[in-house]
């Protein structure tokens, strides 16, 4: 780090309106920039269709950003069969990043995914007919050709997620009951999701908040309700070995988010859960196995012992360490106060490294990768 007496924010994990955010890709930039922080990473689920306008509203702004995908992978094949990983919602299935794309391959990485985006498409229709039928009594509907796809940016190469389901429903709701304490009843006595005081407080300040109020709805919705209208993603879900051989091909970074046990969610959109903790010391000999080369963690998201450990595991197994705090909400803020504390002053200079690869391997990926073989030997 260039200066250790000067705090430097970044933050590596902003989403898009190509996956499900109220940011487009020019106002996450534009946004990055005036809440201080000095770089900025675009990272969607399932599409790298917003990368281009990321990075000139990077040049735009006087901003180094960096681009990358997020999806969701089958680890039915490896010793993490049957486990809850990092989704909190199915078994077996593991959230994963890619990092650093070269630019020369960010629309042979869309077209990579463009069949899981259809294949999850058809499983979002699938739920959308489930959360029909729950809402139905209620005199609501829910259609996904007619209400979420609207919403999304699919036509231009985005993906369609849960959020954009829990997202049409909160408009749907919020259109029927239109003052918070008739959402609130709604959402306690006739749908039955359980309402703590934080979260009642903080539906009843709807009018006082109306920016954040659907989308404080679509938290509650994707905590509590999921469950009870998911449908197991599969044919969405490259096998993660497929995907490791994506990544090297197109010359990015692999890499494996850790989640941790979660407690109190910080974004109000996760149930107390248990996840990886248990047997972490197992996980990061397999994703060394498969070839991941990072691990990405979010300080804010985790106790001090869980980051403790993390930190640990990777310096053991010689993971590369990123962070970014996944920003997919107008509540949530762009600053991550975790790097003003030395201990992490080394995610912030991975964040240059980063940018750094990522230009580097824009040129040549062969010689990027030799340049920064410390990345990628284990």
């Amino acid at each position: 780090m260039a200066d250790n007496n000067r705090v430097r924010y970044v933050n590596n994990h902003i989403h898009t309106t190509y996956s499900f955010s109220p940011y487009t890709p020019t106002a996450a930039v534009e946004t990055a920039k005036k809440n201080g922080l000095e770089t900025a990473g675009c990272m969607d689920h399932d599409s790298s269709a917003g990368s281009w306008e990321f990075i000139e509203a990077g040049k735009k702004f006087g901003m180094p950003v960096t681009v990358g995908v997020e999806c969701r992978v089958d680890m039915s094949k490896t010793p993490l069969n049957g486990r809850l990983i990092n989704n909190p919602d199915q078994d077996s299935i593991a959230y994963v990043a890619m990092h650093g794309i070269p630019h020369q391959n960010i629309d042979a990485v869309n077209e990579w995914f463009a069949p899981y985006r259809a294949f999850r498409n058809e499983r979002n229709d699938a739920m959308c007919k489930n959360i029909d039928v729950l809402v139905r009594p209620f005199g609501l509907s829910l259609d996904f050709e007619r209400d979420v796809l609207p919403l999304s940016n699919y036509a231009v190469g985005g993906s369609v997620t849960e959020r954009h389901i829990t997202y049409a429903l909160s408009k749907k709701i919020t259109t029927k009951y239109q003052t918070p304490p008739e959402v609130v009843s709604f959402l306690r006595d006739g749908m039955n999701l359980p309402l703590d005081k934080k979260k009642n407080d903080m539906l009843l300040s709807g009018d006082k908040y109306p920016q954040y109020y659907e989308y404080d709805i679509l938290g509650i919705l994707k905590s509590s309700l999921v469950e009870r209208f998911y449908v197991n993603a599969d044919k969405e879900c490259p096998d993660v070995s497929e995907f490791i051989a994506m990544v090297r091909e197109f010359g990015g970074i692999s890499a494996y988010p850790y989640l941790g046990d979660v407690g109190d969610s910080v974004t109000g959109d996760k149930k107390a859960q248990k996840f990886e903790d248990d047997y972490l010391d197992e996980l990061m000999v397999v994703i060394k196995d498969l070839g991941f080369d990072a691990v990405t963690y979010m300080p804010t998201r985790n106790s001090p012992a869980q980051l403790d450990r993390i930190m640990s595991l990777c310096e053991k197994n010689r993971f590369f360490q990123i962070s970014g705090e996944d920003i997919n909400s107008p509540r949530q803020s762009f600053i991550c106060k975790a790097y003003e504390d030395p201990k992490f002053y080394h995610l912030v200079d991975a964040a240059f490294t980063l940018i750094d690869y990522e230009n580097a391997a824009t040129e040549n990926i062969a010689a990027a990768r030799e340049k920064f073989s410390f990345i990628f030997e284990k």
